[in-house]
């Protein structure tokens, strides 16, 4: 696995995010018959709030983002991306695994959405999601906390 850091984000970081989102989305977002050039930048600039997120870095270099966002009974898990060239590394397993940690200490349950078919899907199993409810285009999974947690936490 590749060196990484986590450091919170900023509004800077938007042009970045949101082209890493058309870029990682896109394949997906065709496949379902839902991608849209602008739309997909835009419906992250509408939705990111930097506190929430942190900018995933390799060697001082733009990686990727995730944000965790509390709600009435959960954290929401999202706009987690990784660029194609990081994947397949370990990284995002082990940015995974630090919040998820994160959220256990707290006994905090974790929600997220992944699109129909997505490769990330299988990530978020092997950490403990399963599905609640799922619609044409989104598979809706949520995590219970785990009782024991050990491991450094991120901010996001």
């Amino acid at each position: 696995m590749a060196d990484w850091a986590a450091r919170r984000a900023t509004a800077t970081d938007v042009p970045a995010i949101a082209e890493l989102r058309a870029v990682v989305l896109r394949a997906d977002l065709e496949r379902l018959g839902r991608y849209d050039e602008q739309r997909v930048r835009q419906r992250l600039r509408a939705g990111f709030v930097p506190e929430h997120t942190s900018v995933i870095e390799v060697g001082g270099e733009f990686a990727g983002c995730v944000s965790l966002r509390s709600a009435e009974d959960a954290h929401w898990l999202e706009h987690f991306y990784l660029a194609p060239r990081f994947q397949g590394r370990g990284i995002g397993a082990a940015v995974l695994r630090g919040l998820l940690e994160r959220c256990d200490r707290a006994g905090v349950l974790v929600r997220l959405n992944v699109l129909h078919g997505s490769a990330a899907r299988r990530l978020y199993e092997r950490h403990g999601f399963t599905v609640e409810t799922e619609d044409p285009v989104d598979v809706f999974m949520v995590r219970e906390p785990a009782l024991d947690s050990t491991s450094p936490e991120i901010d996001a």
